[in-house]
């Protein structure tokens, strides 16, 4: 397993300190976020006021936001419908079968995008997988639902050996 695999081309702390400027600068058309303690925490559906500002924001821009998450449709519907944001559920990540249909569904270019997570594991490493820039975030909270709790120990691996090759990830203010 390459640690290149799971490492983000970028590392900010919250996925709100991806700026509108910093997208532009990018070229950036679209954002991928990943939905629990990226977006929202797991057991906060209605987000912040931050991230609400944000979104609308980015929308305003002219830049997409989707959702590309693993959790079942209702869930993920749910959760951002109040957010007038789209979005894939069951995604697979870490394989890029969420992020190879937005891509198809909105007419992306893969340079356009970037993907925001908070798991290596499975953000980062669809990311690379599909050939899309990706975006660490520190989790919102702490705590996990049970599923990702063990993504997390084999995340923490694999931080082991990527701090070992390249030293501690440097989360910025924006990318």
């Amino acid at each position: 397993m390459a640690v290149e695999q799971y490492m983000p081309d970028f590392a900010v702390e919250r996925a709100y300190d991806v700026t509108l400027a910093s997208l532009q600068k990018e070229k950036i058309k679209a954002v991928f976020v990943d939905l629990d303690n990226t977006l929202i925490a797991w057991n906060n559906p209605d987000g912040t006021p931050e991230m609400r500002q944000w979104l609308h924001d980015l929308q305003d821009a002219g830049i997409r936001v989707v959702v590309v998450s693993n959790n079942k449709y209702d869930r993920v519907k749910r959760a951002v419908e109040k957010f007038g944001i789209d979005f894939e559920s069951r995604s697979m990540k870490p394989f890029t079968l969420g992020i190879d249909r937005a891509l198809k569904r909105f007419n992306i270019k893969k340079n356009e995008v970037i993907m925001i997570g908070d798991q290596l594991m499975t953000d980062i490493r669809a990311a690379h997988r599909a050939g899309i820039r990706s975006v660490l975030v520190k989790p919102m909270i702490q705590s996990d639902s049970w599923e990702t709790q063990f993504n997390r120990w084999r995340e923490r691996r694999m931080m082991k050996k990527i701090v070992a090759k390249y030293g501690p990830i440097d989360y910025k203010k924006e990318i």
